[in-house]
């Protein structure tokens, strides 16, 4: 089945870019699976058939579990895109039990929910804070003022990176995450490759000094496991690190601007939820919902799968559309109408199955908390300038949210 040219789904084009749900339902209404050649992929774009999927073993992050490239059918990345290949491919992310299951658990143990309602109160206060600093000047941009700095110190802090090693951290990030979208061109692999470089020489040197000197951190923490027989490869701990960093903040990130982009959008909302802070656990999932911060997930097939009576062959790739799948009419009433209060709400915004976002509760903290102190102090916030849109499909976000007090 080929994907035909006339339809809406276009990840270049900027004008689906700046809102894709459309063709997303064009798609939704064509099938269940779609041929795409310009990725060489299957798009997914049904919540069903994603939610299946996500849980299907017969599909995997990786293949080189099983396979070498050759016999996969796949050809090699080359040669100087290693370093960025080594780092992504040996965090939990990109690996499969039983790598998977061993890193996991061991990083679970600062994602228990104790754990993550400790963090809780600095969590509030560190968003309080830079909100304060947002109504004292009168507004600013929220994604440099509050929506970065929040989640980037709050997983800086968690992984014992000293405050001032910091500012390269959201960089590093981002020129890493550029090789997520689809077809990244070759500058865009020398940055990440660049990055990957950088960010493992820190990583390596602030390790060797949590050996020397360990703290109350994850880092430290991770070592500690290592030295008491749940080996890690130092490797395995600098790409779980860099996984946790990106991961950790990214997504929290895309969700606080997109989400207060979409209040802007919608006043009767903002309204609603500006007169009840109690809908802030609502509204979150909403707002996640309704535009979602990964709109993409890809897998590979490692046996042969049917959906629809389609054949989609070893050695393919399966891209999962988070964003169709969170607007799906079979499974959400009235899917292009924003609800803060909607209770039904099974999105599939942190993933499913084996990688569902461990940091998921983390997330949602500091969104709430950051959402909240926006509420209490800045109440009149209002959109300055028109918001800029990142020339991004798989990881949706904005440049910046110019705002100010109304």
């Amino acid at each position: 089945m080929a994907l035909r040219s006339d339809l809406a789904f276009d990840p270049w084009d900027p004008a689906f870019l700046a809102d894709p749900y459309p063709a997303y339902a064009e798609l939704r209404a064509r099938g269940r699976v779609h041929r795409y050649e310009p990725t060489d992929q299957w798009l997914v774009p049904h919540h069903a058939d994603v939610s299946a999927l996500l849980r299907d073993r017969r599909l995997g992050r990786t293949y080189q579990h099983r396979f070498n490239h050759e016999d996969f059918g796949r050809t090699a990345p080359p040669p100087e895109h290693e370093p960025f290949h080594t780092l992504n491919d040996h965090g939990m992310l990109d690996l499969e039990p039983p790598d998977h299951t061993r890193i996991r658990r061991l990083v679970s143990k600062a994602f228990t929910p104790r754990t993550v309602e400790r963090l809780k109160p600095y969590v509030q206060r560190l968003a309080g804070e830079l909100v304060s600093r947002l109504v004292e000047a009168g507004g600013g941009d929220l994604l440099a003022d509050v929506a970065e700095p929040l989640p980037v110190a709050v997983i800086a802090e968690m992984l014992g990176i000293p405050e001032a090693d910091r500012a390269p951290l959201r960089p590093w990030s981002a020129d890493i995450c550029g090789m997520y979208e689809l077809n990244p061109p070759e500058e865009t692999a020398r940055r990440a490759v660049r990055a990957s470089v950088e960010f493992s020489a820190y990583l390596r040197e602030l390790i060797a000094e949590r050996r020397r000197n360990p703290g109350e951190d994850l880092i430290s923490g991770l070592i500690a496991a290592h030295d008491e027989g749940d080996r890690l490869t130092e490797q395995e701990m600098i790409s779980t690190c860099v996984l946790l960093l990106n991961a950790g903040h990214e997504a929290t990130v895309n969700a606080t601007v997109n989400g207060w982009s979409v209040l802007f959008r919608h006043p009767e909302q903002l309204a609603a939820l500006r007169a009840d802070h109690s809908l802030v656990p609502s509204a979150i999932e909403e707002l996640m919902r309704y535009d979602t911060p990964l709109q993409l997930f890809e897998r590979w097939v490692l046996e042969d799968i049917e959906i629809d009576g389609v054949t989609i062959p070893r050695g393919a790739e399966i891209a999962m559309l988070f964003g169709s799948a969170n607007h799906d009419p079979a499974v959400f009433d009235a899917p292009e109408k924003l609800d803060l209060t909607r209770r039904d709400n099974p999105h599939i915004s942190f993933s499913a199955g084996i990688h569902y976002c461990i940091g998921a509760p983390l997330a949602r903290i500091e969104l709430a908390a950051s959402m909240t102190a926006l509420l209490e102090q800045a109440p009149t916030l209002c959109l300055a300038a028109e918001p800029r849109r990142k020339p991004n499909f798989v990881i949706r976000g904005l440049e910046g949210l110019s705002v100010e007090i109304g």
